[in-house]
């Protein structure tokens, strides 16, 4: 049964109703309110409305849930009833073809012979045929599927488990006659469920009888499902709307003497906004080219792997063991950029130390060299100045890893001209500076955001063998952080 939408009020609800009332008042009314006053018409206007409609959605969902069950019910059992009707007719027919050789006592191979011809002669749309097995399983006639004729397939399952041959032997003798089971369809070569009916022709020896196949009745019963989602689902738009436009005109009733909170609450508005958003660009700089790639490397090998199980192909353990090996990649991807979320090591030690385990662990995750000459260690700069200057070394050393295909990189820290200079070069591929320009490149953006933040200059040229980074930053300037 397909999901139906399910509405919870969690703190993230709460908090962007409350900035929806924000911006509902200043759009509409020109009017700022306090965070009381939000708190106010959250407590006495939205959540009990919300909570109506989360009690009305629930009851409308669970009983829409048993009608498209009843009526899927309904139709499956309607259309099962119609099918064992025409199922035993085309039986009955089938076996009123061959009476008279059957009727004639005779049990000699000729007779037998000339009953299955017959038998393999009838058909019924593209897909209805008669099928004949002895009593051990033994395949006797199969229009659509010669190759199984002479097999004995008293083990055959279906993708289910079930056993096929044997579950319509034991139908035919009990007398009940129909059996459902998986068979591939001739029309489509694709396994379906299919509703047979069989008979036993006991002086033979013989087990008689066709099959339909059940995807039509499936088809019907997924449509039926869809409707009562979808009827579910405009519901609760409807709802949503009526919410919002009660609570619009809720909001619309503030109070004019909260103007003076106006101009503070919009700074402090702006400020949160702001900084969520350098967090938010930062850490998808730092995600955009790692896990991503390496999770769809995996989600390949694995399709691969499925792809070949599928077919039949017992040796993919190498494929398994590719995705495994690149999980644990991901894995150390991950530690990696929880540990730089924060260096802590930076705050600790110093730059220096941190600038050179960062290449030492640089050197042994990607097995580039990297030749680093520091001569400004005992330089004296701001928290600022230093975390920009490890961030963009570590910026570049990540595009490095991820883009350059290089096997070398010089690393330069030096005080020249009252400023800290940190020069970064490697023996990659290059690139064409114009384009990755006018791409605006979320690595090369993120170290200019740095630099130009703290009133430093970066410059930057490529060839292929020769990418050259310089970055610059005074360190005779001192400066008042909010």
């Amino acid at each position: 049964m397909d999901k139906f939408v399910i509405f919870t009020v969690d703190s993230r609800i709460k908090q962007i109703i409350k900035l929806y009332a924000i911006f509902i008042c200043e759009k509409t009314i020109g009017l700022s309110l306090p965070m009381q006053v939000t708190h106010s018409i959250l407590k006495f206007i939205v959540l009990p409305l919300l909570l109506t409609v989360i009690v009305i959605g629930t009851l409308v969902q669970y009983r829409a849930q048993q009608l498209a069950e009843q009526q899927v019910m309904l139709i499956e059992e309607s259309f099962l009833a119609a099918k064992r009707t025409e199922l035993k007719n085309y039986v009955d027919l089938a076996r009123s073809s061959i009476s008279l050789l059957y009727d004639s006592n005779r049990n000699d191979v000729a007779v037998k012979n000339q009953a299955k011809e017959i038998l393999q002669s009838l058909n019924f749309g593209s897909d209805g045929y008669f099928f004949v097995y002895d009593l051990a399983g033994n395949n006797l006639v199969h229009p659509r599927q010669p190759d199984l004729v002479g097999q004995n397939l008293w083990d055959l399952t279906d993708p289910q488990g079930r056993y096929v041959i044997r579950g319509l032997l034991e139908a035919a003798k009990n007398g009940d006659g129909y059996q459902r089971y998986a068979w591939e369809k001739p029309s489509t070569h694709i396994m379906t469920e299919k509703l047979a009916y069989v008979v036993q022709l006991e002086q033979w020896g013989w087990m008689m009888g066709t099959g339909i196949y059940l995807d039509d009745i499936e088809h019907t019963t997924r449509a039926v499902r869809e409707y009562a989602t979808a009827t579910l689902q405009k519901l609760v738009y409807i709802s949503l709307a009526a919410v919002m436009v009660v609570f619009a005109c809720g909001l619309a009733l503030s109070v004019r003497e909260h103007r003076l909170a106006e101009d503070k609450l919009k700074a402090m508005t702006q400020r949160i906004v702001s900084l969520q958003d350098e967090e938010r660009a930062r850490v998808s700089r730092e995600l955009h080219d790692g896990i991503s790639q390496l999770l769809i490397s995996v989600k390949f090998k694995f399709e691969l792997v499925e792809h070949k199980l599928e077919n039949g192909v017992i040796e993919s353990r190498a494929g398994l063991i590719k995705g495994i090996d690149n999980l644990t990649d991901i894995i150390g991807e991950v530690r990696r950029i929880s540990h730089d979320l924060h260096p802590a090591l930076l705050d600790t030690l110093g730059l220096s130390v941190a600038i050179t385990q960062m290449v030492a662990e640089f050197e042994q995750r990607t097995g580039i060299g990297v030749n680093a000459n520091n001569t400004a260690d005992n330089l004296a700069l701001s928290e600022h100045e230093t975390r920009a200057l490890f961030r963009i070394a570590q910026e570049a050393l990540s595009n490095i890893e991820r883009h350059a295909a290089a096997t070398m990189v010089t690393m330069t820290l030096t005080l020249e001209d009252a400023s800290v200079k940190l020069m970064i070069s490697d023996n990659g591929c290059g690139f064409y500076i114009n384009e990755i320009s006018q791409a605006s490149g979320i690595g090369l953006r993120n170290i200019r955001e740095r630099i130009e933040h703290l009133g430093g200059y970066l410059n930057l040229s490529s060839e292929p063998g020769c990418t050259i980074l310089v970055v610059g930053l005074p360190v005779n300037i001192r400066r008042e952080y909010v």
